[in-house]
């Protein structure tokens, strides 16, 4: 007999019966065991709301869920395992083949790819369009529209839709309205409270904070979220690894400390950037000299560390060498971690070589002022 292997193999201990502690427990497991077939039999009938396999419910998953549908103003949430995860999910749940979909042409590329390239494999088809133009909302929108899929801010020009005005007009057709709310996040914006129906999170931006996890979000009422288990989640499989939950609840903590920090800091690089000689325009929509700035304060509480801003040179070499001349600014494509970046449309083939995106971290934001005034100096 090998009790070794008994041993190695078996626990003893009843984790439920643990003191509460002070973080959230990683159950880094694949499955769930039942006391017996009858236990087995009702988890199976029912795997929405049972622990039976980590590919539909995870105790550490469920406690990232609850928070930020709480923070969210929602009822229920579904954590995906990437951002555009989540986004497919959410616009897949609600189209089907002879479907339309009206979709803001400044949101999240991947978004865009979805709603058209793939999508139109599946006969369903997408109208971009701006959609801080409410008439050009309602004149995009056709009898077999579906889903009205909006970023507010905007991904690059970071441009503020009318949140409730848009929600209005979509319940008025039967539209199911989605928001990316990834740039002000839950503390600064609850797209649900203006009639939005489903909110979806980069989890993997200020949630996390860390630049160290990949994950996605949805909320919306519990029929919505219970709906894209159903028809997405569960048999396609997007599914958030345990620790990779336990990195975004971690997060979540300091959510709040961090974002004050970076949205003060951005405010201080755009006082600096809105008067320099380089610049022929900023984008930054809690800046009080914004263009968008009476709508978004109206909407959103604060901001958060990323802003855009047009170069007045559109020499793209001197572009590039002022971009390879920052030190603090790292040259990277995401943001909403704890450093500072910059993405340069210029390094792609039909971006506008005259932007630059810039994430506000938390270093000190005179140093930052620095290393842009050394590197716009070159333009």
């Amino acid at each position: 007999m090998n009790k070794a292997a008994d041993i190695v193999t078996h626990d003893r201990f009843e984790y439920p019966e643990l003191e509460k502690p002070t973080s959230v427990p990683l159950f880094q497991t694949s499955l769930f065991t039942f006391p017996d077939v009858e236990a087995l039999r009702q988890g199976l009938a029912d795997e929405r709301s049972t622990h039976l396999y980590s590919r539909g419910n995870n105790p550490t998953v469920e406690a990232v869920e609850e928070k930020i549908a709480a923070l969210e103003g929602g009822e229920c949430a579904k954590l995906f395992s990437s951002g555009v995860a989540a986004i497919a999910s959410a616009i897949l749940s609600n189209v089907r083949a002879g479907d339309h979909i009206v979709i803001a042409n400044d949101s999240y590329t991947w978004a865009q790819y979805i709603s058209t390239t793939y999508l139109e494999r599946f006969s369903v088809e997408a109208t971009r369009v701006d959609a801080t133009d409410l008439e050009a909302v309602e004149a995009a929108i056709k009898p077999n529209t579906k889903v009205l899929y909006l970023e507010s801010p905007g991904t690059l020009y970071l441009r503020v839709q009318n949140l409730p005005a848009l929600a209005a007009l979509a319940k008025s057709r039967s539209i199911t309205t989605i928001v990316d709310n990834t740039w002000a996040t839950p503390l600064y914006q609850n797209p649900l409270s203006f009639g939005i129906d489903l909110v979806v999170h980069s989890a993997s931006k200020y949630l996390g904070g860390h630049s160290d996890v990949i994950g996605g979000v949805v909320i919306g009422t519990r029929e919505s979220i219970d709906h894209i288990f159903r028809t997405e989640f569960l048999p396609i499989g997007h599914v958030p690894d345990p620790f990779q939950a336990w990195l975004i609840h971690r997060g979540l903590r300091t959510l709040h400390v961090r974002l004050a920090y970076h949205y003060d800091s951005a405010l201080t690089l755009c006082d600096f950037l809105s008067s320099h000689s380089a610049v022929e325009r900023l984008y930054y929509p809690m800046f009080p000299l914004s263009e968008d700035y009476s709508l978004a304060s109206s909407q959103m509480r604060g901001g958060s560390g990323l802003l855009s801003l047009r170069l007045k040179s559109r020499n793209r070499a001197k572009i590039e060498e002022a971009v390879n001349t920052f030190e603090h600014f790292r040259i990277g494509v995401s943001w909403g971690g704890y450093e500072s970046l910059v993405f340069a449309p210029v390094a792609t083939a039909h971006g506008d070589p005259s932007m630059l995106r810039l994430h506000v971290g938390l270093e000190d934001p005179l140093t930052l002022i620095d290393d842009l005034d050394r590197a716009l100096v070159v333009l």
